[in-house]
């Protein structure tokens, strides 16, 4: 089996290189080519936090002067669910998908769902050198979608590589902040919901910060010598 490809690889060229070949996937990509950026989020736990009774034991509704003393009851499942997901540079489009694990079946099911969302031109994938993203299961299903779909992986502790980081902070003040989950369905719905809010008005991620505005002085002082 052939080695596992990484994009334009090129033998001492250090981080300095890669992290220049990644830029110039995410401000010039390729002609008539996708690029994503992967991540996982999680493991998102689902939590429960049942409020407290609004009735007392002898049926009168709770008053300042008479407070039902109750313990505060919190429990936390076992069950663990990780968010994919998989960001389109050019438009802000994302593809989320949710597992029970971080596995290599896992993440090849979400490979196949972002080449379903992108039917046309080479796939670059921007993400993170992880176990399940370089296995061998993994490259050998990459064999089979070679040469359209090709990894890029970034340096270690460069994770601000990757635009996805950015989307997942996004996400999660829209869909986790302040929120309870019963179970890894309710996990797997908020992140479908908030998906969709989010890819209704996504538009290009560009790198880098805006310039900023130039500044006019309100007032213009003249001196004379």
């Amino acid at each position: 089996m052939a080695s596992h490809e990484v994009v334009d690889q090129v033998e001492g060229c250090g981080l300095r290189g890669k992290r220049t070949r990644i830029i110039e996937l995410c401000t010039c990509p390729p002609d008539d080519a996708t690029v994503l950026c992967a991540d996982e989020l999680g493991p998102v736990i689902p939590r429960t936090f049942p409020p407290a009774p609004g009735w007392s034991p002898d049926g009168h509704r709770i008053k300042d002067a008479h407070r039902i003393k109750a313990e505060l009851d919190y429990s936390r499942r076992p069950e663990k669910t990780w968010v994919y997901g998989a960001l389109r540079v050019r438009d802000g489009q994302q593809v989320t998908m949710t597992a029970p694990s971080r596995n290599s079946v896992f993440y090849q099911q979400f490979l196949q769902k972002a080449e379903d969302a992108n039917p046309i031109g080479d796939i670059y994938v921007i993400t993170d050198n992880l176990s399940s993203h370089n296995s061998v299961s993994t490259r050998i299903w990459l064999e089979d979608h070679h040469p359209r779909i090709r990894h890029v992986f970034i340096p270690v502790g460069t994770c601000w590589l990757n635009l996805q980081e950015g989307w997942w902070r996004t996400s999660r003040k829209a869909a986790l902040a302040g929120q309870s989950f019963a179970g890894p369905d309710e996990i797997d719905q908020v992140t479908h919901l908030v998906t969709t809010q989010l890819n209704a008005r996504a538009r290009p991620w560009i790198w880098g910060r805006p310039a900023p505005p130039i500044r006019r002085l309100r007032r213009r002082y003249v001196y004379c010598l």
